[in-house]
């Protein structure tokens, strides 16, 4: 293993709310920022990642429009960030400019080496009311999953413990054995014909047998699809507080960036 660590970017998993307060007569309004990536972050201290997160409403503006900027990182996860966010640029949206295709820059990132990945959410693979969009876009192209035209969630308010793919010796199972905790929900994918790509985790028969986590490449990266959150509310405490959510993690950047 290099001393040198891998740099990896973190791109959304964030978001505003805003809400309205009545007390009787009187209202007022608050804003409030959130973040789920806390639980991938902690699970990164001390490693062999050195992980940068970018909110999603700074993505809009910083997620770099070269190759070089690019180049900076082993890996990209894209996590809870829609495709407009990076297809509208303000230069773009408000004035009418032209700028370079990011999505198309990341494909073609990942051409070159890059490891890339989308971890699922309401804004992730398709989403709700299929707002995310990630659908017939170079990022589809270089995962290992097609999006659904349409909303894509499983809301499994019971929780579901995902299947693993017992005959797999893939390292991102590495030290992942026995039952793993309940998740809450996932984005429903189609897996890719192509050669090469693997299902490592799947969601139960009674929830469709549908993906879960996904390996492929792409030129001569590495992609990954997990369809589960990375924190609430799919991915309840118990799974982040759970030894092997950090050994998860590890693993798959390890895969990703050939650690």
């Amino acid at each position: 293993m290099s001393n040198t660590k891998k740099k990896v970017l973190l791109v959304g998993e964030t978001w505003l709310s805003s809400a309205t307060h009545f007390k009787g007569f009187d209202q007022f309004g608050s804003v409030t920022f959130h973040s789920g990536a806390e639980p991938l972050i902690k699970a990164l201290q001390g490693s062999a990642f050195d992980l940068t997160h970018m909110p999603a409403h700074e993505a809009v503006e910083k997620l770099p429009f070269d190759l070089d900027g690019l180049n900076a990182y082993d890996a990209i996860l894209l996590s809870d960030i829609g495709s407009s966010s990076l297809l509208l640029h303000p230069d773009v949206w408000l004035h009418g400019k032209t700028v370079p295709n990011r999505l198309k820059l990341l494909k073609e990132w990942t051409a070159q080496g890059g490891g890339l990945a989308m971890i699922g959410g309401y804004f992730s693979f398709q989403g709700i009311d299929g707002r995310a969009r990630w659908r017939r876009t170079p990022i589809e192209d270089v995962l290992p999953v097609e999006c659904l035209p349409h909303d894509d969630r499983i809301e499994v308010p019971e929780g579901f413990s995902a299947v693993i793919d017992a005959g797999s010796n893939h390292p991102i199972l590495e030290g992942l054995d026995g039952k793993w905790p309940l998740l809450l929900g996932a984005n429903e994918v189609r897996l890719k014909p192509e050669a090469g790509i693997e299902v490592l985790a799947s969601l139960p028969e009674d929830q469709g047998g549908h993906p879960l986590l996904v390996t492929g490449t792409f030129g001569k990266g590495r992609t990954l699809a997990w369809m589960s959150d990375v924190s609430p509310h799919w991915l309840p405490a118990s799974f982040s507080d759970w030894p092997g959510y950090t050994a998860l993690w590890r693993n798959a950047l390890g895969w990703l960036t050939r650690v």
